[in-house]
């Protein structure tokens, strides 16, 4: 068996090593009194997603999380990160809780710390409840009040415990992909939509950033997904068409968060689709964090075309992939990790929140091996060890994903796990990866 190339020596004391899920995708939202969300009404519209697999069982954690945590804990790892599903503990995204669902997360933090996990918890990761979804949802300014309410209702209850919490998964997935790409729910593909949805997105973010605060919570983040933007040639065109690619995916949201203004380039755009005033909610986007969560898997080679703005598209690049058609390119992390310190958080500890490859990974004789996902692990560690011995604050590395899982609009045909999950029987079996980390890590 392929073995990882390092060690906890390797990198910086404190350095947190951890295993990443999100709610919708591995709970079975049909238990527990969960309300309805958008993913569920996308996932029943034909076409939406493969074979219009939905996330009502997915891999049953909810009644099955004591296992999966008995196997985070086994492989040595410091750190469970997890989200809470809105809809789960507010049914109709406001007004009264749903015991079940704030017992359920209570007897989830429980359990991480009996197992001596530290809890990094991520409020939203995509489950909007169906009931403000059809308020206009990200579109509408008043959702940065409903998830503050949110916030003070989940965390009011666990947020005690947690080690670190952070409120919006990916922002540009729930704006950009979401309200402009059309590819996750609700679906949309207006750009007028998108501009709101990427603002509203921030607002919220900062406003549950508050109420965290006035909590009394501490070590509060904000969580990012990066692709590099690679032009397809030296010419001027494919270099602009790139600088636009990045501005849009990589530093309208960083630079609400960090630094209060949006970029130029991007505001050409979408300034006449944004909300009345919206210049003035920077002071709440810009609510102080502890850190900074990067998500990194890919970079993107782009080119210019005709056509209305953002005039790019996406064009395939000469790298190895991995079962997504992502190429494999560890030097962007690096590059992200030094340019996000030093353009925008400055001595801010970096945590990579996120990383790992979807592979066609095949249980055989109970075993399953994936060299491809190790190599793609040592690959990136390496670049995350290049930066920290360069000085810059990285602090963590969560794998993406602990268990095979849904993969939203993919279905349950891509997976991303250590673990694999048989989606008939939902047996767990451990990956050759999962082993391999298993010895680095409790060696």
């Amino acid at each position: 068996m392929t073995k990882i190339d390092f060690t906890r020596a390797d990198f910086p004391e404190n350095f947190l090593f951890g295993a990443a899920t999100s709610s919708y995708q591995i709970e079975g939202h049909g238990f527990g009194g969960a309300g309805p969300t958008h993913w569920d009404s996308f996932a029943a519209t034909p076409g939406n997603v493969v074979r219009a697999e939905h996330g009502l069982r997915a891999c049953d954690h909810y009644h099955r999380f004591e296992e999966d945590l008995d196997l985070i804990k086994a492989a040595g790892f410091d750190a469970y990160r997890f989200s809470t599903s809105w809809a789960r503990v507010m049914p109709e995204g406001r007004g009264e809780p749903n015991p079940e669902g704030l017992d359920f997360y209570d007897r989830l933090t429980d359990a991480m710390l009996e197992r001596g996990l530290k809890p990094c918890v991520t409020l939203y990761h995509w489950e909007l409840p169906q009931p403000l979804a059809d308020m206009g949802g990200w579109r509408n300014r008043d959702i940065a009040g409903w998830f503050g309410d949110f916030a003070e209702v989940i965390m009011g209850r666990i947020g005690d415990r947690m080690h670190s919490a952070a409120p919006v998964n990916e922002p540009w997935c729930v704006a950009w992909l979401s309200h402009f790409q059309g590819h996750h729910a609700p679906g949309l593909r207006d750009i007028r939509a998108a501009a709101r949805a990427m603002h509203n997105v921030l607002l919220a973010h900062g406003t549950a950033t508050q109420v965290m605060r006035g909590l009394g919570m501490q070590n509060l983040g904000a969580i990012f997904n990066f692709e590099w933007a690679q032009p397809v040639d030296d010419s001027a065109a494919a270099q602009d068409a790139a600088a636009l690619y990045d501005a849009i995916y990589n530093r309208f949201l960083l630079g609400g968060v960090f630094k209060g203004e949006y970029p130029a380039e991007v505001l050409a755009a979408l300034e006449p689709h944004l909300p009345e005033g919206w210049q003035d909610d920077f002071p709440v986007i810009q609510s102080p964090v502890d850190w900074c969560g990067l998500n990194y898997y890919t970079r993107k080679v782009i080119a210019p075309c005709d056509g209305p703005w953002p005039a790019h598209e996406e064009v395939d690049g000469p790298l190895p992939k991995t079962q997504m058609g992502w190429e494999i390119y560890p030097d962007g992390l690096y590059k992200f990790l030094h340019r996000t310190a030093a353009e925008y958080t400055g001595d801010l500890p970096l945590l990579i929140t996120e990383n790992g490859m979807a592979n066609p990974d095949v249980l055989q004789n109970g075993a399953v091996a994936d060299p491809a996902r190790i190599a793609y692990i040592n690959a990136h560690l390496a670049k995350v060890k290049q930066a920290a011995d360069e000085g810059v604050p990285v602090a963590g590395y969560f794998l993406w994903s602990l268990l095979d899982n849904y993969e939203w609009a993919l279905g349950y045909e891509k997976r991303f796990g250590l673990v694999h999950v048989d989606f008939e029987s939902l047996q767990r079996t451990p990956k050759d990866s999962y082993k391999a980390l298993m010895f680095a890590l409790t060696r």
